[in-house]
């Protein structure tokens, strides 16, 4: 495994204390300085981590002062607590830029019941900007710890505040606080589309009716204030207004998984937190039109043809100028406020509290909930302030378990990633303190890209692992795989799908060590090509009318990859590397270190391997169980979950049938890179592990997940002790940039 950045100097083993014992203790824990002689190796530092639910806030941080917790993962924006948490000895803190609150509305025109729903017209949405006192909001309800957000894009980002602040103004100018005028605007449409205020309630009727405007509030923290915020706000405009307020679970099967359409809510107060971002182009894409996440919210956005073909551009970076990208942001911003399915209130400049006794490498954006390396780096310390190696660590978040876990379109919360990112990997690393990336599981990466685009690369951040290269033309061979046949469940060639031939503007080419293919997998298989393989198919199947799991959900984001995909090769007979994968694209970014596709088999939700897959596969061909949460609705089946829950019987059934006819799925195809054996060995090794664990979360991450208890909303995850990485391979994430 690549192990060779210069960051890493001066950390010698001497400074690794092995402390087994520990498992929280008392507030200052005292370890020794001194290690033993012989060091262990394998896995990472602590034996176990426990991860809860604790959605009290205030609770949550006398938790950590009295030492029943280690960390409080959330990103908190509670004046009055970081005052408590600065003031203790025992706490420390990292702060973090990238959490954020927003207003999402239904857009639904009519409900089925046939009640009218103002925010189903896109300029009544618009004009609720004119309506929100950001100001007062950051300030006031926030206590200083945010500032005021008009736009998706992040003020702390780059495109926000290097490359496009001007755009920024001007938005923030026009959209001030004016309730006059969002008065005038709403009312000149509520009147279009025939609704009156009633002379004697003073309030907006439809059809004779009074509206009600259903306002869906998460309790628990800053939120309820917001909602109330809001409420007084419509009301001063003429709306009767009803408050629902729920937990995050509850309000998540209304707002995201419910049919929008059946009127249960009119606004929600949503929040989010993102990791440090390079490029928010795909931003646009993600938050406004059908190619965001496959629930049901999303798939009833009806966006603007022109503002849908701009968030496609930004998504795949189909331009090749920074001028011609400007223009693309300058239309996306402008039309994006026209549209307004959601309406951003700040980005937040919260905190996450831990013990003074623990460190770990926290995304400078997302915090520590937000890390994709926190279980990489996450260690209690010795009495000299060094790394220790045992113990249990004992974690909390607002929410667990939220929803169905499963890798392919399961739950995407952060509370639920936070605990999924500790069990994979995702072939490269993501650097918390840029978003630049670094090799994890290949060694080095090769980046071509068309003459003249703006791409460059951070060899002065060590970056030499990638080469860039220019070239006035990349032609695509015919060889590669460019599509696939889900009827024959074979890939198409770029011959066939590009008779003439064709160019692309990137090529990646990533290798992978010789000894990829001995990489431990969690129930004691190895990686193997299979799980490359099912990884590049599922990029196609579920999005072809032709599969037997097709899901209609999963189309709009596939178009938009295939306006930019042009081949991949799996390459496997070069004598000095395990693997090599060439990936041919339209899509690039400015940073060849994200330019970089390595085709690891993680999924969108969660790491996965062929056979775990395969149950789940074999489920939803059937109409028993389905991935996305739109066609289990749709089917009336459960929502796949990997982890517990109703689905397990189902996929216990499969498991038999697999391991009794040997199954291999995709058989044209796996098959020529699964073998009989290796299929016998997954299916038993599976079959231990659901016997042992009672679940189906298989990965080769440095935890592995132990145990799901639904009820105490609880996670036990267990360290990896077969997970190859040196212990201190990820701990220069915890430095400073030079």
């Amino acid at each position: 495994m690549y192990n060779d950045h210069p960051s890493r100097k001066d950390k010698p083993e001497e400074h690794i204390s092995q402390t087994p014992w520990i498992s929280g203790g008392p507030c200052i824990c005292v370890m020794p300085c001194d290690p033993p002689d012989e060091e262990e190796e394998v896995g990472y530092w602590p034996a176990s981590i426990t991860i809860e639910s604790e959605p009290y806030r205030p609770t949550a941080v006398e938790r950590l002062a009295t030492c029943d917790l280690d960390i409080y993962a959330h990103t908190l924006t509670d004046a009055a607590l970081f005052a408590i948490v600065d003031a203790n000895p025992d706490i420390d803190y990292v702060k973090s830029f990238g959490s954020h609150n927003e207003f999402s509305f239904n857009p639904v025109p009519f409900f089925t019941d046939g009640r009218f729903n103002p925010f189903g017209i896109p300029r009544i949405r618009e004009a609720m900007n004119w309506l929100i006192d950001r100001d007062y909001i950051a300030n006031e309800i926030l206590g200083g710890l945010a500032v005021p957000k008009y736009t998706v894009l992040n003020a702390e980002f780059a495109d926000a505040r290097d490359r496009y602040p001007d755009l920024v103004e001007a938005i923030e100018y026009y959209y001030g606080y004016q309730p006059e005028h969002a008065f005038d605007v709403i009312a000149t449409e509520m009147l279009a589309q025939g609704a009156y205020i009633d002379d004697t309630t003073g309030t907006w009727h439809d059809d004779g009716e009074e509206l009600e405007i259903i306002l869906l509030i998460q309790k628990g923290d800053h939120r309820e204030e917001l909602g109330y915020y809001l409420g007084d706000q419509l009301e001063r405009i003429g709306f009767r207004v009803a408050y629902d307020f729920k937990t995050a679970g509850d309000a998540d099967a209304i707002w995201l998984h419910g049919d929008p359409a059946c009127g249960e809510f009119h606004i929600y107060t949503g929040g989010g937190v993102a990791t440090v971002s390079r490029d928010q182009g795909g931003d646009f894409a993600f938050f406004y039109t059908d190619m965001g996440p496959p629930v049901p919210l999303w798939q009833a956005y009806d966006t603007d043809p022109v503002f849908y073909e701009v968030s496609h551009k930004l998504n795949q970076n189909l331009f090749t100028s920074m001028q011609e990208r400007e223009q693309l942001f300058e239309q996306a911003l402008w039309l994006a406020m026209k549209d307004s399915v959601r309406i951003w209130l700040t980005d937040n400049r919260g905190f996450s509290a831990l013990k003074k006794n623990v460190g770990l490498a926290a995304d400078w954006a997302g915090g520590i909930e937000g890390s994709w390396m926190w279980a990489h780096t996450v260690h209690f310390k010795d009495a000299c302030g060094n790394p220790a190696v045992g113990g249990n660590l004992r974690v909390a978040v607002p929410s667990i378990l939220r929803q169905p876990a499963n890798p392919i379109a399961g739950s995407n919360w952060e509370y639920d990633m936070f605990w999924i990112r500790a069990t994979g990997d995702a072939g490269w690393a993501i650097d918390v303190r840029d978003g630049l990336r670094w090799p994890h599981n290949f060694e080095k990466a090769e980046v071509t890209v068309q003459t003249g685009l703006p791409v460059g690369v951070s060899t002065d951040l060590g970056h030499d692992w990638v080469t860039l290269s220019f070239a006035p033309s990349i032609a695509v061979p015919g060889d590669a795989w460019a599509d696939w046949d889900a009827a024959t469940q074979q890939f198409i060639p770029a011959s066939t799908r590009f008779p003439g031939g064709t160019t692309a503007l990137r090529k990646s080419v990533v290798y992978y060590p010789k000894d990829i293919f001995e990489t431990p997998i969690h129930d004691g298989s190895t990686l193997s090509m299979g799980d490359f393989i099912i990884g590049a198919i599922l990029s196609f199947d579920r999005a072809k009318e032709a599969s037997p799991i097709y899901d209609s959900s999963a189309v709009p984001s596939f178009n938009s990859f295939m306006s930019a995909f042009k081949g991949v090769r799996f390459i496997t007979d070069n004598p000095e590397y395990g693997l090599i994968v060439e990936t041919y694209s339209d899509d690039w970014t400015m940073d060849a270190e994200l330019c970089v596709s390595t085709w690891w088999p993680v999924y969108a939700q969660g790491p996965a391997v062929w056979h775990t897959l395969a149950v789940g596969i074999r489920a939803e061909a059937d109409k028993q169980l389905a991935f996305s949460s739109p066609k289990a609705t749709a089917l009336g089946v459960e929502w796949t979950s990997f982890i517990a829950g109703p689905s397990l019987a189902y996929l216990s059934m499969y498991l038999g049938d697999a391991k009794a006819t040997n199954y291999i799925p995709y058989e044209p195809t796996m098959g020529l890179y699964v073998s009989q054996s290796e299929a016998a060995e997954r299916w038993s090794n599976l079959e231990e592990w659901y016997a042992a664990k009672g679940h189906f979360w298989v990965g080769s991450g440095p935890y592995c997940l132990e145990s799901v208890d639904l009820i105490q909303k609880m996670i036990h995850l267990e360290r990896f002790e077969n997970y190859p990485d040196p212990r201190d391979m990820w701990l220069f994430l915890l430095d400073p940039l030079p």
